[in-house]
């Protein structure tokens, strides 16, 4: 195309996304942000020969459909449809699969060094990096070692000074004195680091974004653009509403106006019973503090930084610090609630064992999005805890079933548990539409019981999945047979209960909603073959894959935790 069409071009994506996800629901504020470097970038650069990385992956929308998606766009998130991040697998232009934050510099400079060893001195490498990503460890490690390579590397800052929430910390201080002009091209921290800065531009100056691109190809080793860009641009209501408009579901694609959604009568998420009852907790316990790595809107840590400002942090991109930090304050005496998705406390796996589990500091750790998490994906669900958290020694693990349970372990937990727990809860709507908000019980901690008495199968269920399983006995052709035993404590397992198990049943299923191996079910079975009960055992959980996206009813049914699929095994073991 002719530069002179490119701005039409522009027009023409924006309209695109805009109406597909208006309908299908998905990332759209960071992808509208990014639409003028989208084209740039590909329009100067020879991809997929030139190797392009975005970070984390939510401004991709406009990149998958310039190379070659657009037919398939609408599929965007859906089961056995094209994935909501960049993928190896999906296309040559998704030189790396992304979709946690702050890999991408990294990557690429792996890249840039490989082309050189390579010989293929001419290669352009180009990562694409937000103003709240940049700001995590991995990213400035990456810096660290880019900056005394020979790398033919450009990383472009997109500055729009939000992520999923407003980026916070010095950081972010620092590059709004650059918008200012306080801080002078030949005197800033990349230039430090031995960095061939420019900037900052404007983002969406199709002239000058290719201008500048066009002139850092031919300028050698690490290079660092950093381009100022308005998420949501072009929708207005997205420009205004940057939070809200990150993921905003279904809405009017002329107006932006989101449409309501039919929530007349349902449970409360588990999110706000978590943001809730840590304000009701904070109220009575002044040592409570609240601390999150850039969620404090998805996870509802949000309502403890509203009450109480100065005991709940919101420490950026950053679950290694997350976890040290909490650490940090444990050994003074506070009680920490260190609220982490699932699949984003895997980046502090070696702080979690190390700074807390080994100095046995009783961290509370909360894990949202635990399971299944829907569209978002592979990258995204939370099935691995199970497994990777029972294997430390010190750490209490737990699956509430409900609302209710995930009140009274959080009370449980700030009375003092002198060692490290981690309460693991899905994403979504509860399961109990009033009364949730009972007075607060005690927990027995190791303690599990029988949710239904019966005589010749024995579930034993861990977690919010329990409720499928409840269901599929109510509706299995002989209910009185199958009895199903709640454990709500992964680690430590109830070995009274588990013995009394083992002398009645002779058949036993496990059900849960993560990893079927080296989880819940492995730790029961191992506990039944070390002490020599004679029990035919059969595992539930989440098939040995990675499982892509589809609604969280379709991964149920995939993985053969749907009711339907749970009443089917039962008949075949009754």
């Amino acid at each position: 195309m002719k530069q002179s069409e490119l701005p039409t071009l522009a027009r023409e994506l924006r309209d695109f996304i805009i109406q597909i996800i208006s309908q299908k629901e998905g990332h759209l504020g960071a992808s509208l942000g990014v639409i003028e470097l989208t084209i740039a970038l590909h329009y100067v650069f020879d991809t997929p020969n030139d190797l392009l990385v975005w970070d984390v992956g939510h401004q991709a929308y406009g990149h998958k459909i310039l190379t070659g998606r657009r037919d398939v766009f609408h599929t965007n998130r859906d089961l056995n449809g094209i994935s909501g991040f960049p993928k190896r697998s999906e296309s040559v232009y998704d030189t790396f699969g992304v979709g946690h934050s702050s890999t991408s510099i990294s990557a690429a400079l792996g890249m840039a060094l490989a082309s050189n060893i390579k010989n293929e001195k001419e290669k352009q490498h180009i990562a694409v990096i937000g103003d709240a990503s940049i700001a995590s460890g991995m990213a400035f490690e990456a810096l660290n070692h880019a900056g005394v390579t020979d790398a033919n590397l450009l990383i472009i800052l997109n500055d729009n000074a939000i992520g999923i929430d407003p980026s916070v910390g010095a950081l972010k201080e620092y590059l709004a004195s650059f918008k200012e002009g306080e801080v002078h091209e030949e005197n800033n921290i990349f230039r430090a680091l031995n960095f061939n800065y420019s900037g900052p531009i404007d983002g969406h100056n199709l002239e000058s974004l290719i201008s500048e691109l066009s002139r850092l190809k031919s300028v050698k080793g690490p290079k660092f653009l950093h381009v100022i860009t308005t998420k949501g641009k072009g929708l207005q209501l997205a420009e205004e509403n940057q939070v809200k408009y990150h993921a905003p579901g279904k809405f009017d694609p002329e107006t932006g106006k989101i449409y309501p959604k039919e929530e007349e009568n349902l449970p409360q998420k588990f999110q706000d019973i978590f943001g809730h009852t840590l304000v009701e907790l904070a109220e009575q316990n002044d040592k409570i503090i609240g601390v999150t790595p850039a969620m404090p809107s998805g996870s509802s840590m949000k309502y403890m930084m509203e009450k109480f400002p100065q005991r709940a942090f919101d420490v950026g991109i950053a679950e290694q610090h997350a976890v040290t930090f909490s650490a940090g304050m444990a050994t003074q005496g506070m009680t920490v609630f260190c609220n982490v998705y699932s699949t984003f406390l895997q980046r502090a796996y070696d702080q979690v064992i190390h700074d807390v589990a080994l100095q046995n500091l009783p961290v509370i750790f909360c894990l949202d999005r635990a399971g299944f998490v829907g569209e978002d994906g592979a990258t995204h669900h939370g099935v691995f805890d199970l497994a990777y958290l029972s294997c430390i020694p010190n750490m209490i693990l737990y699956a509430p079933l409900n609302e209710i349970e995930l009140r009274n372990i959080m009370y449980t937990a700030q009375l003092g548990l002198n060692h490290p727990i981690a309460i693991r809860y899905p994403r979504g709507r509860g399961f109990i539409k009033d009364e949730w908000k009972l007075p607060f019980e005690k927990v027995g901690i190791g303690k599990g019981y029988c949710l239904k008495e019966g005589s010749e199968v024995a579930i034993i269920s861990t977690g919010t999945i329990g409720n499928n399983v409840a269901e599929a006995i109510k509706r299995v052709s002989d209910s009185s047979k199958p009895a199903h035993y709640h454990f709500p404590f992964v680690k430590p397992l109830d070995v009274a209960l588990l013995n009394n198990i083992g002398s009645k049943f002779k058949k036993i299923i496990t059900v849960e909603e993560g990893g079927v191996n080296g989880g819940f079910g492995s730790l029961v079975s191992s506990f039944f073959m070390e002490n020599k009960y004679d029990i035919n055992i059969k595992k539930l959980g989440v098939p040995d894959e990675f499982i892509e996206q589809g609604t969280v009813n379709e991964l149920h049914k995939y993985s053969g935790l749907d009711v339907l699929s749970l009443i089917t095994v039962l008949q075949n073991m009754i």
